[in-house]
């Protein structure tokens, strides 16, 4: 195909700011998809992203328009998938910057645009939701000139939800977008940008050709498995997957090679020919660092096997999670995942879950620590319970972030409050307009990744938004606070917490436990403790069974000997009796933030 006549471009947004509607209209008015077929939000493939009305996965499709090729991609808003809008514009040339015009620039809005103009790529921005009673897009053209430099009169009007101006729109990607460079002479370089696996045909790879032809039915070598498949179906989306012939520089489709190995087609993985092989691998992708841990558990002890492999099959598909196993003495096997926030952790349970029918328990969410210990030595902890104890450690390093908040300036107060209570410190405050205002503030990430984000949107009616990168480590006052029943300790209720609320965190714990336990034969005593020092306590009173029932009347030296033995009887079971502590314990305990 001629390079000229093909665009490659991604829609980048703040979250609800239209993407997946705009996607729709660009749908209908390119004649992809029939009006009879078409629904809401018809790329986002995926039933939680359905019922959330947000979108998880980046989505692809190949569009005619007016004697030209665009590939569009379609992208998540959710500052925790930001990972998939790296990859995304991996694959283009140009970007669509969508802007709400009634709420204008928002965090994610600047985080996706820097995004954009790093990678050197064409921006074409849009103010949406013209329709709406509350637009005002001269207003916010002149804010995206002011802190985007992208001139005023260049920013387009559209409405994604009736179609108004999206035409142009498209005139404009095909205009001011550059068409993809490369050579079909060269030897085959593409890359693949997104992965999943179905259980009939194996893996299927999202790919976009840099150089060379991409032809069905040749042997193709995948340059960092090192592993040679032939080349089953190549195709485009359009988006009903639709076989081709080839692929040549610069087209984005599919290819399907019946890899049954997930670890052999990973996103970020170069294809060649294995005839021709080209002599260098395409750049991939920076592995991304998950900033959130948390245990994931089977509830019974036999789903471990099929735990594994669903992640393994999931982290094709979505690979900025990671997972090691890991053994809780309270809750059997499991494994220690990472994620890159609390949604992403709530998605990728909630996918495993239905996807792969299991039933799963989290631990408490947790973040990666620095630990030096006596001696010099620093080691990384993100289970609570791998922490030294506290006569073997000089401090405890945490994670900080950089958050940015953008905000109407009479929520400014309430605010700062917030995130002065989070041991937060200011670090700029700037009036984007009279009315608007962005704070950045430096914070504890373990801070923000309990209730912050919750409670920044109820405090300001949902008008704030919120964007963090991470900054490193800072030496922190913190302890580790463990759950002891009975006297044993549960490694699934320890948790790492500053010295100024550890005292309310354990205490909140002992109550919490104290209504989720069944009541023994024998008293079991739930305390918190630091170290060696109990600092809170809550006794689960014993239930208490009446020997005397059967006795009437008659001398009370027999009662009192039968209740003497059960005293007895009661002390020995003590001693060795095992609190049996109910699943649903666990699970409405570790939801204590509640």
């Amino acid at each position: 195909m001629d390079l000229s006549r093909i665009r490659n471009v991604s829609i980048i947004a703040h979250i609800d700011h239209g993407k997946s509607t705009l996607a729709d209209r660009i749908l209908e008015i390119t004649g992809a998809v029939d009006a009879r077929d078409m629904r809401e939000q018809y790329l986002d493939s995926m039933d939680l992203e359905r019922e959330r009305g947000i979108t998880i996965k980046l989505q692809s499709v190949r569009l005619d328009y007016s004697g030209h090729v665009i590939n569009l991609i379609d992208t998540p808003g959710h500052v925790d998938f930001g990972y998939e809008v790296s990859r995304s514009l991996a694959a283009c040339e140009g970007v669509i910057l969508v802007v709400d015009a009634s709420q204008g620039i928002e965090a994610q809005t600047l985080a996706n645009c820097f995004l954009a103009l790093e990678s050197d790529l064409e921006i074409v921005a849009a103010l949406n939701k013209i329709d709406l009673p509350a637009a005002e897009p001269d207003l916010y053209a002149e804010e995206i000139e002011r802190v985007l430099g992208i001139p005023a009169d260049e920013i387009l009007r559209i409405s994604a939800k009736t179609g108004e101006g999206v035409p142009e729109l498209l005139d404009a990607v095909v205009q001011r977008i550059p068409p993809p460079q490369g050579s079909i002479d060269e030897p085959l370089q593409a890359l693949i940008f997104d992965s999943h696996f179905d259980q009939y045909r194996g893996v299927v790879s999202s790919i976009r050709v840099m150089n060379g032809e991409l032809v069905t039915d040749t042997k193709m070598r995948f340059m960092q498995a090192g592993t040679v498949h032939e080349a089953g179906e190549v195709g485009v989306r359009r988006p009903l997957i639709t076989p081709v012939k080839s692929l040549g520089p610069g087209e984005v489709g599919y290819i399907i090679a019946g890899i049954k190995d997930v670890g052999e087609a990973r996103s970020g993985e170069t294809v060649t020919s294995a005839a021709k092989p080209a002599p260098a691998a395409l750049a991939g992708y920076l592995e991304p660092k998950p900033m959130v841990f948390c245990g994931l558990y089977p509830v019974e002890g036999d789903d471990f096997s099929d735990l594994r492999d669903a992640l393994e099959k999931l982290r094709l598909n979505d690979a900025s999670f990671t997972y090691t196993p890991e053994t809780s003495g309270a809750l059997g096997f499991g494994f220690r995942c990472g994620f890159l926030g609390l949604l992403h952790m709530e998605i990728v349970r909630e996918r495993l879950e239905r996807e792969f029918d299991l039933s799963l328990i989290a631990t408490a969410p947790s973040v990666e620590y620095q630990v030096e210990k006596v001696g010099g030595q620093i080691i990384e902890i993100d289970n609570p319970s791998d922490m030294p104890s506290p006569g073997e450690m000089e401090g405890i390093d945490e994670p900080y972030l950089k958050i940015t908040i953008l905000t109407p300036s009479s929520y400014t107060g309430t605010i700062m409050e917030l995130c002065q209570g989070k041991r937060g410190t200011l670090q700029n405050m700037e009036y984007l307009s009279p009315e608007r205002v962005e704070l950045v503030y430096e914070i504890p990430l373990a801070e923000v990744v309990m209730d912050f984000f919750d409670q920044l949107k109820s405090r300001t009616q949902g008008y704030a938004s919120l964007d963090y990168d991470p900054i490193g480590y800072r030496r922190s006052n913190l302890s580790k606070v463990d759950i002891l029943l009975h006297g044993e300790p549960v490694d699934a209720f320890s948790m790492i917490v500053h010295k100024d609320v550890a005292y309310e965190y354990g205490r909140k714990m002992c109550e919490k436990l104290k209504e989720l336990i069944p009541r023994q034969q024998f008293d079991v005593p739930i305390q918190a403790a630091i170290g060696g020092k109990i600092i809170a306590r809550q006794t689960v009173k014993a239930f208490r069974k009446d020997v005397t029932e059967k006795l009437y009347g008659g001398d009370i030296t027999r009662k009192n000997k039968l209740l003497q033995k059960q005293k007895a009887g009661k002390k020995r079971m003590k001693s060795i009796g095992r609190v049996e502590i109910p699943q649903e314990a666990f699970i409405s305990a570790l939801k204590l933030d509640d």
